[in-house]
């Protein structure tokens, strides 16, 4: 009889951004998260591990449940609830092994909260914890070697998540990292710049085994290496596919490339925006964007078939309390097809925490408000209730019944597909003050409660 192998509970907690499950859709709008499929299949086979999956956004978890041990992923929204959940378990006697964005930005904060914590990327490591586990050997800590390779590994398991209850389950990561250095962004904090690929014939054996029609590529910045995003776009034209994913304004720089995406299917990008200061960009690492050039990135875009979806943050030190309208009505005249409105949030181990923090001008250490819909620090030219209510202001006049329709009367999305994220984005849109939920690109989400920020007017340690 072959024996049996440990329980393992794996657990996406959830934070403000599942304050709300549900909206004006019966299905939950967001696509399935890669992390479970990924972890799972990782596990060591010789194990013979049973496996549950519990995503917080979708369902509860059982705080009497049976487990040998539980893993948690943890961004820094959800830091609180991972902790809350983490202390109740070990209480109970089980193991917990925290990882994630969040743990690998400030280790220290999450350790007292964990058996084991994992920093860095999962492919070696995770592995290695289970393998000491069941010996007996599991140690406090797991970090990266330097020297990773995210290829080779089995393919994601997503059989471990209900299908029916995401927009999507066909999700597909080809690159990890980033080789630019935005102050805001946590990816160089947490993993450098360093850019990570899959052997492109892994990613095409991932889509044809799923017989996808639609993927959606959640990798920070496709364009990262260019000639391998080439490789990557050579190899999805045979496969017939229409895709989304995430680029920088750069990609339209390139128009062979550009072209090259379109022809492989590409129909819809997300990209960061930002600004319409040049001041706020270069004064964060990202000159490279040029607001004078925006227009023509969305019109070259468009000419080709996809669709944007244009991302902006206020709260820089440049933006005064006009920024909101200007911002808005752009995203408006521009013609971008879903505009998506955040506050800035100095994220624990970015460079912007740093300079806030040296400044004395971070307002609150409550992770639960770091979810980019809160002020959690003092804004340079406008009072904290200002940052607050510009943002809710500019989602309300870019989803208004007339914004919607001067953006989508030449959307090159679908009607359909267009509709359905606008109407989703309206909702929120409009009921900021009652809760925040995440998406997908091109899904529903956003937006947040303007009470709770005020609040956070006084230092939380």
């Amino acid at each position: 009889m072959e024996k049996r192998g440990p329980k393992i509970v794996l657990i996406s907690p959830k934070g403000p951004l599942y304050r709300h499950r549900g909206g004006i859709f019966r299905q939950n709008l967001r696509y399935m998260p890669l992390t479970f499929p990924t972890l799972k299949a990782l596990i060591p086979p010789e194990l013979n591990a049973t496996v549950e999956c519990i995503d917080e956004g979708i369902g509860d978890v059982d705080m009497n449940l049976d487990a040998d041990l539980i893993g948690m992923t943890v961004i820094t929204g959800t830091a609180i609830r991972a902790y809350e959940l983490a202390d109740h378990f070990r209480q109970r006697g089980i193991p917990v092994v925290l990882g994630g964005p969040h743990v690998t930005l400030i280790p220290d904060d999450s350790q007292p909260h964990a058996d084991s914590i994992v920093v860095g990327y999962a492919e070696e490591e995770w592995p290695r914890l289970l393998r000491d586990f069941v010996q007996g050997q599991m140690k406090p800590r797991y970090k990266q070697a330097p020297d990773l390779n995210i290829g080779g590994y089995p393919l994601p398991d997503r059989s471990v998540l209900p299908r029916w209850r995401y927009l999507t389950a066909d999700v597909f990561e080809a690159t990890r990292g980033c080789t630019h250095n935005c102050s805001f962004c946590t990816v160089p904090a947490a993993w450098g710049r360093k850019p990570f690929q899959k052997p492109v014939e892994e990613i095409v054996a991932d889509i044809r085994q799923r017989r996808a029609k639609r993927a959606l590529f959640i990798d920070l910045n496709l364009i990262a290496d260019k000639h391998y995003a080439a490789r990557l776009c050579e190899a999805l034209i045979p496969l017939n596919i229409h895709w989304f994913g995430l680029s920088t304004t750069l990609l339209c720089d390139d128009i062979p490339l550009l072209d090259l995406f379109t022809k492989s299917g590409c129909k819809g990008l997300l990209m960061g925006l930002e600004s319409l200061s040049r001041s706020n960009l270069g004064g964060n690492h990202k000159a490279f964007n040029n607001p004078d050039n925006y227009v023509q990135v969305i019109e070259r875009l468009h000419e080709r078939g996809i669709a944007l979806q244009g991302c902006f943050v206020f709260g820089l030190d440049d933006d005064t309390p006009d920024v909101f309208q200007k911002t808005a009505e752009f995203a408006v005249d521009a013609k971008i097809d879903l505009p998506r409105f955040a506050i800035v949030t100095p994220f624990p181990g970015t460079g912007l925490n740093k300079q806030l923090e040296s400044e004395g001008r971070i307002l609150t250490r409550n992770w639960e408000l770091y979810d980019g819909q809160h002020v959690v620090f003092q804004p340079a030219q406008m009072t904290v209730d200002e940052l607050q209510r510009g943002t809710e202001t500019a989602w309300k006049f870019a989803y208004s019944w007339k914004s919607i329709a001067r953006r989508l009367w030449h959307s090159p999305a679908s009607w359909p597909l267009s509709l359905l994220t606008n109407l989703g984005y309206r909702y929120y849109a409009n009921r900021l003050h009652k809760f925040y939920t995440c998406d997908t690109m091109f899904g529903v989400e956003r937006p947040a409660p303007a009470s709770r920020a005020r609040e956070a007017s006084v230092l939380e340690v």
